[in-house]
């Protein structure tokens, strides 16, 4: 750790509450364990989970920085036991349980991917979490094959536009919904095969319509609630439905004889809490599946707008706006 500053800038909160609530703070630079790294942050991607931390929601999990920011990117500085020396040095992006809105944090060695040519560190930072999530939800959770037909929710967010472009990279149909007409354009332009102004039109009929009334084999699902009976009903038989996230509630009131005829799968998945394990075997796959997809330049994060480190309140205000389209990053370093 020579050489090293002994404080860093973070932005944190005394109590949880909207945008405002964030302030910098100096706490002591991390040091690396056991298979972790060190890194000096240069840019860390805004999430949902962290809106959601911040109003008091989602703590993190045992052992994790109570800084938020769930992915960055940067160079790594220290190496702690266990990790190998030639990572010192490089440049790289990084799932963590928390930490990424500070100017070091710690990541577990396995849960890097390395910044390739091409990719800045902005766009890379801008990877992870919605990399990881999608890839597990979709093709590990949702057994995606070439051919079949996805529902995505939101195809302007960060996991929308992912699931829209990886999806279309492993051949896949996608249909999306979007809030406005803008912003079903957008989702056209990133890729989507079907986008539905869900304020105009009823998903489920134009779902039917598209598909010719066969439905959608997997359904991504971040809206829960209400939703979910509706989603049911855009499914095909033998139709995947995978929930990460309750935006619109977490009770649903299904229908289980339309699930027993159409033999439909109902799970769902939240990745934060799961073990370094899972995550280092997940990094893997990602980075034997995905990341030569990075490395050529197929795929890139649909970007929205870059923030100072400073100005994390402004970021969650305007991910809160619903206005953003593709990812808002802070600059960190």
């Amino acid at each position: 750790m020579g050489g090293l500053p002994k404080t860093m800038i973070a932005m944190g909160f005394d109590a949880p509450g909207g945008p405002e609530v964030f302030r910098p703070e100096t706490l002591p630079v991390p040091v690396p364990g056991p298979d972790q790294l060190l890194i000096r942050t240069a840019f860390a991607g805004v999430n949902r989970p962290d809106v959601i931390q911040r109003q008091g929601f989602y703590p993190p999990p045992p052992g994790a920085s109570p800084i938020p920011g769930l992915e960055l990117a940067g160079e790594v500085v220290a190496l702690g036991e266990g990790v190998d020396p030639a990572m010192l040095g490089r440049k790289v992006c990084a799932l963590v349980p928390g930490g990424g809105y500070a100017e070091f944090a710690l990541a577990h060695h396995r849960h890097c991917l390395p910044v390739p040519e091409g990719l800045s560190l902005a766009e890379a930072a801008a990877l992870p979490e919605t990399l990881f999530t999608v890839w597990h939800n979709v093709f590990e959770r949702g057994w995606a094959k070439e051919g079949e037909t996805l529902l995505v929710h939101g195809g302007t967010s960060g996991i929308g536009s992912m699931a829209i472009m990886l999806g279309k990279l492993f051949g896949l149909t996608v249909i999306t919904t979007c809030g406005s007409e803008a912003k079903c354009a957008a989702a056209r332009d990133i890729g989507a095969d079907l986008a539905i102004d869900y304020r105009a039109q009823d998903f489920v009929a134009e779902v039917r319509a598209f598909t010719g009334g066969k439905g959608v084999e997997i359904v991504l699902d971040m809206v829960a609630g209400e939703y979910v009976p509706r989603n049911l009903q855009c499914l095909a038989e033998d139709g995947r439905h995978v929930t990460i996230a309750v935006l619109g509630g977490a009770k649903a009131e299904i229908n289980m004889a339309a699930l027993m005829v159409r033999r439909a799968t109902l799970t769902g998945s939240t990745l934060r809490p799961r073990s370094d394990v899972f995550k280092a075997l997940l990094a893997r796959e990602i980075a034997e599946n995905a990341w030569p997809l990075v490395g050529e330049g197929a795929l890139r994060p649909v970007m929205d707008r870059i923030f100072p480190l400073a100005e994390a309140s402004a970021a969650h205000a305007r991910m809160e706006a619903g206005e953003h389209i593709g990812k808002i990053v802070l600059e960190v370093g």
